[in-house]
């Protein structure tokens, strides 16, 4: 398929109830549901994010241009007054960080093909919650272009301990996130 053709398919597609749909480099990709554990670390996220400046949607397709790909993170902050027209996708340009938590299949990805987008994108802050390693992981000040780029600076904090969100002007107690323990841990990032 074309990418034009493609791109539109995707525009059009409904997922299968309970399921969600990302176009990721080509490829579209169906998730199933997540567990409590991962919703109360979006929630908790969401909560502690200043709600008078930034605006805080879960589950919000972005557009790259000249890329492929209409990913849904978790979460997206980006300031108010920014992308102020309607439609289903946020230009990443008009976002600030982007929140992925890892899931029992998403490590690879959230590491890897979701941060070489995020990062090509020019997304100033990109940050993982990993409730199987009990840590989080905040990658900023992207550097390069395309599949060159790459986030210079990478802040591994454990839980428990709070996470220094410099772009949003605030911090994050990670003291009440959730951990699912029991699962062989990956090799991430």
């Amino acid at each position: 398929m074309h990418d034009r053709a493609l791109d539109e398919y995707f525009a059009e597609f409904e997922p299968p109830e309970g399921l969600r749909a990302e176009l990721l480099r080509r490829e579209i990709l169906l998730t199933g549901g997540t567990d409590i554990v991962h919703n109360r670390i979006v929630s908790d996220v969401m909560g502690q994010i200043p709600h008078d400046r930034w605006h805080r949607f879960a589950t919000q397709h972005l557009s790259f241009p000249g890329e492929l790909s209409k990913p849904q993170p978790d979460l997206v902050v980006m300031e108010r007054g920014r992308c102020q027209r309607s439609g289903w996708l946020v230009p990443a340009s008009d976002v600030t960080l982007l929140l992925e938590v890892v899931s029992l299949r998403s490590a690879d990805r959230d590491y890897g093909l979701k941060r070489s987008i995020y990062v090509a994108g020019g997304v100033p802050a990109y940050l993982i919650i990993d409730p199987y390693d009990a840590r989080c992981v905040l990658f900023t000040e992207p550097v390069g272009a395309g599949e060159e780029a790459d986030y210079t600076v990478q802040r591994i904090t454990k839980f428990g301990d709070p996470v220094p969100l410099e772009p949003l002007g605030t911090e994050l107690d990670t003291g009440e996130f959730g951990t699912l323990p029991g699962v062989r841990p990956h090799r991430r990032p």
